[in-house]
């Protein structure tokens, strides 16, 4: 078994450590854009798509207006492509979008890690108030979802065009680059709380996770265990990180689950806990496999059919830029 959660461990953690480079460097490719588009001199790199990963609230935006009107947003357009690959994998592999690339989720986990090797141990909150502190995100969720779901059309439509949305990704930039002392309170609390608690982002706080989980509840996949060839020995639920019972459950299908396969990967005893779909085992090495093909495959044909680069030109970003922290750029719900 040593041998076997070396294994497993690296591969997923290989995954991880892959999507979490392609996004520091997507990042610091848009950060050399901003700063070049900042300037007088010339633009030698182009705006990277892949930062509106971070605008999952537009993409819903984009999603309803593409499902009622089938525009497909051309500002932003890559925030659909992977807010939609996200909830692919959540409707065929559970959250394993979450426990397995989503960037935050990865540094949430080596942070607590972090902490479980230095204090020895994780802390847990006491059942009775765990339940519903994992209320929060659905409630920010529920939240965002009321706003876009009563939202007439037109105005999505109208929002999708405004300057606010145009700059909304060089915003989020200057929103870290330019850190309030308020917001670095806010990073640095959610880090301590991360060093001591198991995923506390993913688990209390985090919307998108929530939403995911929401079309993982409809994944045929989940982890089963065999009850007969369990011996109760509880370890699966010991390494579950939002502390499932999978020891007691014939099939696990929480929304919690993010399809890390920790569980899996504890059992001591063979063929008694598995991810699987209605007949397929799904194997770490297979799921890391897919997800990897599926993402760079959804990717590329958004490239070729023109669903991935916005339509905002690098003039129209640069003049925008200059004027980006006036009146015209505040969120459009802002009362000014």
């Amino acid at each position: 078994m040593k041998t076997g959660k070396i294994y497993f461990t690296g591969i997923r953690n290989l995954i991880q450590l892959c999507f979490l480079i392609l996004t520091l460097a997507i990042g610091l490719h848009f950060f050399i854009f901003v700063f070049q588009a900042s300037s007088e001199g010339n633009i030698t790199v182009s705006r990277p798509p892949g930062v509106e990963a971070f605008l999952p609230i537009g993409g819903l935006m984009g999603w309803k207006l593409f499902i009622f009107e089938g525009v497909w947003d051309q500002t932003h357009p890559a925030a659909m492509v992977i807010l939609g690959f996200a909830i692919l994998t959540a409707l065929l592999f559970r959250k394993s979008f979450c426990g397995w690339i989503c960037p935050v989720g990865t540094i949430s986990e080596w942070v607590w890690k972090t902490g479980e090797l230095f204090l020895g141990r994780n802390f847990r909150i006491l059942r009775f108030l765990d339940f519903p502190l994992r209320g929060i995100k659905y409630l920010i969720l529920g939240f965002f979802l009321f706003i876009i779901l009563s939202m007439p059309v037109s105005e999505i439509e109208t929002f999708l065009e405004s300057p606010y949305y145009k700059m909304t990704d060089a915003k989020m930039l200057f929103f870290f680059i330019r850190m309030s002392m308020t917001t670095l309170i806010v990073l640095i609390a959610l880090l301590a709380a991360s060093f001591i608690i198991k995923n506390f982002w993913c688990r209390y706080l985090c919307p998108y996770g929530g939403l995911l989980g929401l079309f993982a509840l409809i994944s045929p996949v989940k982890v089963r265990r065999d009850k007969d060839r369990c011996i109760g020995c509880g370890k699966c639920a010991g390494e579950c990180p939002y502390s499932l019972p999978v020891n007691i459950k014939t099939s696990t299908s929480s929304p919690e689950c993010n399809g890390c396969m920790e569980c899996v990967n504890a059992c001591p005893v063979e063929n008694t806990l598995h991810m699987k779909g209605l007949k397929t085992v799904i194997t770490p090495s297979r799921l890391a496999m897919i997800l990897t093909l599926l993402f760079f495959l959804i990717v590329y044909i958004a490239q070729v059919t023109g669903h991935w680069k916005s339509n905002v030109s690098e003039r129209e970003f640069r003049m925008r830029l200059r004027s980006i922290d006036i009146p015209e750029y505040a969120h459009p719900g802002i009362n000014r």
